[in-house]
């Protein structure tokens, strides 16, 4: 793989000229790279972070807790300047060189909301949850037929497919479950229920028919098959320190799959450093011509070219560029005849969990730290509105032993406190929610008129809040999860709405959105611009509504069938 870090205007355009640029090295970046570089394209990924190459840059990846100087803790100077990054799930010590600190690239919040970034070669792919669940029909036609979107230009048989050549290339652990709501896919062996969440499981199904708590849908190797020992990964190691960088490649991450296999072709050119003021278009030949690009380090401008861009710089990040790039054809951004570019953002709803004790079980434990946990499906608003409110939700489950110290000291000091600690406590389970919104036209992000960035560039202003809908929702998930735990024999059950912002879920989508009508959506169903044919945007900003599964996979298959689209195009001179 071939680092550019200099400024190459000199060489003029023959020299910046590239078949494909990718902007954004992260989940979708990466797979848009790969894909491009193994279908023989001359290929430049721009990433406005440093660079990080696999093992060499994980720092704290096998640090033990008293090598760090606070064990882990951040000093209450950095939480002070860092009040909204210290907020991210997973940020700590051992993982701050992953996440942007608050005054790195500042933005405007018109109404409150979280924007959590990763500027980095691999961007937020090395800390993101893993979570990788399928999407149903179900999601794709719930907008259009429940009246609270526009239609979906694509259904799951347009992408289950793509879902299989993303699962089987970077390892998916799970069961075949034969759920409608959550489709099965290509998986290697799950980990194993504890014992509690095995009683779960058992119990809800006792209860409930449509209720299913299955073995997770996570992006680790249990058991890595040829293709990933190809790649020079291996087993996952269960020690759930996956943000911290995974020295054994356990899970997956584009630095240590899609990018060096991308490089392996010899395609790709990677520039680090690279913040991409806008994309360029040529109006006598109506398509994009390439990038306008500006150096981190020096402040300098280079201009890049190719054929086709992808644009995959995460959802605000990718809005906040098409905004920016106006010309006379588009003088409200890139492709946006219809005036949506910017609109229609959503986010996952993360604000309900609730918590029990279970009695029992305290002669058997567990081995490792599972670094995934089980899924209870959707079950909410399937085949007919059965709710008053619109869109599902999964839940994320887990059960755990507190230790014995929690349980039997009064104070952590002395020889009771001591001997306490030898000792396992009882167990616990918690249940929690990752719930669907609604996009909805005054959810919006634009550009300020008056506030600019370190680089020149204005500052994104958002503008994004909850609704009744997700009051609703939390209130239901909140009713029948503690119903499901009291059913289950659970005790001193306890709910929470946390009523964190919007944008602290790190699952952020909309903005420049997929549709079948060019007058409401901006890209068609190949995730390509209606009005700007070589331009294809196949990260979060695509999403035509957020369904309740993780998005990550979804990402990842879609880009994948863009750029098999593009490059048939391209073979027949269409682009």
């Amino acid at each position: 793989m071939q680092v550019d870090s200099v400024n190459i205007n000199a060489s003029g355009v023959a020299g910046n000229t590239y078949d494909a640029i990718v902007i954004g090295s992260g989940i979708s970046g990466g797979w848009a790279a790969k894909e491009l570089c193994e279908s023989g394209l001359k290929t430049l990924v721009v990433e406005r972070g440093r660079n990080v190459e696999h093992l060499k840059d994980y720092p704290t990846a096998t640090k033990d807790p008293w090598q760090f100087e606070h064990r882990g803790q951040m000093t209450r100077a950095f939480l002070k300047e860092n009040p909204l990054i210290s907020k991210a799930a997973g940020f700590g010590d051992d993982t701050a060189h992953f996440f942007v600190k608050d005054k790195d690239h500042p933005y405007v919040q018109e109404k409150p909301f979280d924007w959590i970034r990763g500027y980095q070669v691999g961007g937020k792919s090395l800390t993101w949850g893993r979570a990788t669940q399928r999407w149903s029909n179900f999601e794709f036609t719930a907008p259009a037929k429940y009246g609270y979107g526009i239609d979906w230009p694509i259904r799951y048989d347009d992408v289950a497919p793509w879902y299989s050549h993303v699962e089987k290339f970077i390892g998916i652990c799970g069961n075949k479950d034969g759920i409608e709501a959550m489709p099965d896919g290509e998986f290697l062996p799950p980990f194993d229920f504890n014992c509690v969440e095995a009683h779960l499981q058992k119990k809800f199904k006792e209860h409930y028919a449509d209720r299913h708590l299955v073995h997770a849908r996570w992006a680790h190797l249990t058991q890595p098959a040829e293709v990933h020992l190809q790649q020079g990964r291996g087993k996952c190691q269960a020690r759930n320190l996956c943000m911290r960088g995974c020295p054994y490649g356990g899970y997956f991450s584009s630095v240590s799959s899609t990018l060096p296999w991308a490089a392996k072709t010899g395609n790709l050119t990677v520039r680090p450093f690279s913040v991409v003021h806008s994309i360029m278009y040529d109006e006598q030949k109506g398509k994009a011509t390439g990038v306008r690009i500006i150096d981190t380090n020096t402040q300098a401008v280079t201009e890049y070219f190719a054929r086709v861009i992808f644009v995959n710089a995460s959802a605000l990040n990718s809005t906040l560029l098409l905004l920016n790039s106006v010309s006379k054809r588009f003088p409200n951004g890139l492709g946006n005849d219809s005036g949506v570019l910017g609109k229609y953002v959503a986010f996952h709803l993360y604000r309900g969990s609730v918590s029990a004790s279970v009695e029992g079980f305290e002669d058997r434990y567990y081995y490792g730290r599972n670094p995934t946990e089980p899924i209870l499906a959707n079950y909410r608003n399937l085949h007919k509105q059965d709710t008053d409110y619109v869109g599902g939700f999964t839940t994320f489950l887990g059960a755990y032993r507190t230790r014995g110290a929690d349980d039997a000291a009064e104070t952590e000091l002395g020889t009771a406190y001591k001997n306490a600690l030898s000792k396992p406590g009882g167990w616990r389970t918690y249940m929690y929610m990752q719930g669907e919104t609604i996009p909805k036209e005054s959810n919006h992000v634009r550009l300020s008129t008056t506030g600019k960035d370190q680089w020149g560039i204005p500052q994104l202003i958002t503008s994004v809040g909850y609704d009744d809908n997700d009051e609703k929702m939390i209130k239901d998930f909140l009713h029948e999860s503690s119903q499901m735990l009291e059913k289950a024999g659970c005790l001193d059950i306890s709910t929470q709405d946390n009523k964190q912002a919007p944008g602290l879920d790190i699952h952020e989508m909309g903005g420049c959105r997929m549709g079948r009508d060019p007058k409401t959506s901006m890209l068609n169903g190949w995730n390509q611009m209606h009005h700007c044919k070589n331009v294809f945007v196949t990260d979060g900003a695509c999403m035509t509504s957020t369904g309740n599964q993780s998005p990550s996979i979804l990402y990842m298959a879609l880009t994948a069938r863009a750029v098999d689209h593009a490059v048939k195009e391209m073979k027949r001179q269409n682009l």
